[in-house]
């Protein structure tokens, strides 16, 4: 004889999804009152609050990257103008010589 088997919930329907806004919010607090006491009190398990400010870390780290790169890159097209003007005055100059010589 076998045994009868439950129906299988689904297991998405219980996930929760939080806007960046809660997400930010959350965080704050628990900056304020500690990881602890902010999962208490937001009824929200620490390790989330760890994964979010983890993830949050991460987009920041990520944006001051792509600025140094940004700064990065208009400090060499500056270098690079200022070097072909230096080759074309260059140019310039080895033209008039080279018409002297003749």
């Amino acid at each position: 004889m076998t045994k009868p088997t439950a129906p299988k919930k689904p297991a998405a329907t219980n996930r929760k999804r939080y806007s960046p806004e809660y997400k930010a919010d959350a965080l704050k607090l628990a900056e304020r009152v500690g990881v602890a006491k902010a999962a208490a009190e937001l009824n929200v398990p620490q390790a989330q609050l760890y994964n979010w400010r983890k993830s949050a870390e991460q987009k920041t780290s990520s944006s001051e990257r792509e600025q140094k790169l940004a700064d990065e890159n208009a400090r060499l097209k500056r270098l690079l103008a200022e070097k072909e003007e230096e080759v074309a005055i260059i140019k310039k100059a080895a033209a008039y010589f080279a018409k002297g010589l003749k």
